[in-house]
C-alpha cells in the first residue's frame, strides 16, 4: 500500500504559498473521480492525491507542525489510499434541505450495504463499510460512509482490457440507481487497480 511520509508533506509556510495552484490542481483531479449515482447520492473515490490534500487542509487548519501530530493525521488519513487492489470512496447522501434530509436518513438505513461495482459479468463487488467507526443505528442512517470495493486480479486484469465498468445502489429511492463509468472517470479510476503479473 502507498503511504504517505512526513517527506512527502510540505510545511505550513510552504503550502501557504502554493494552496492557491495546489487546489486548482487537486480539484481538477477529483472531478472525475466523483461519481453521482441519481441527484442525491455521490460516491468521492479518494487515492493519494485526494489524501495528501486532506492532510495538508487539516494541518493548516489546526496549526499543526509538530512531528507527533503530523503523525497522527498520517496514521488517520493513510488507511484511505487504494492499495493496488481496491477503489476507496467516501459515500455521501446529498440533500440540500435539512427536513428532507433527516426524513430521508431514516428510509435509507442500511444503504451502503446495497452499494455496488460490478466489472462486466463477474460478480457485483460489494463494499466493506465504515471500518473506522459504525455510522448506522437502526432508525436512521449516517449521511457519510466510508467504503472500500475488493477486486480479484481477473477482475482487475478485466478492466484494464476494457471491460464494462457499472456502479449502482439497490434501492428503489435512487433514481436512476446505476451508472455506465465511461471517459475520464473510468480511466482515473482504472489507474488505482494494479495489474498482477
Amino acid at each position: 500500500m502507498t503511504k504517505l511520509t512526513h517527506s512527502d508533506l510540505w510545511s505550513l509556510e510552504h503550502y501557504a504559498r502554493e494552496r492557491n495552484n495546489y487546489r486548482q490542481q487537486v480539484m481538477a483531479h477529483k472531478k472525475p473521480r466523483q461519481i453521482a449515482i441519481g441527484p442525491h447520492a455521490r460516491l468521492y473515490f479518494e487515492d493519494e492525491m485526494t489524501i495528501r490534500y486532506q492532510i495538508q487542509e487539516m494541518l493548516r487548519i489546526e496549526r499543526i507542525f509538530e512531528p507527533e501530530g503530523i503523525q497522527d493525521e498520517l496514521d488517520a488519513y493513510n488507511p484511505l489510499i487504494p492499495d493496488g487492489s481496491n477503489l476507496k470512496a467516501t459515500f455521501m447522501l446529498e440533500y440540500e434541505n435539512a427536513d428532507e434530509r433527516k426524513a430521508m436518513l431514516t428510509k435509507l438505513v442500511g444503504i451502503e450495504k446495497q452499494v455496488w461495482i460490478r466489472v462486466g459479468e463477474y460478480p457485483v463487488i460489494s463494499p466493506i463499510c465504515d471500518e473506522d467507526l459504525e455510522r448506522d443505528t437502526e432508525e436512521k442512517t449516517s449521511s457519510v460512509h466510508f467504503m472500500r470495493f475488493e477486486f480479484s486480479a481477473d477482475q482487475i486484469a478485466a478492466l484494464h482490457r476494457g471491460e464494462s465498468m457499472w456502479i449502482g445502489i439497490d434501492n428503489d429511492l435512487i433514481s436512476p440507481n446505476k451508472l455506465l463509468i465511461k471517459g475520464e472517470s473510468r480511466a482515473s479510476l482504472i489507474k488505482d487497480l494494479k495489474l498482477v503479473h
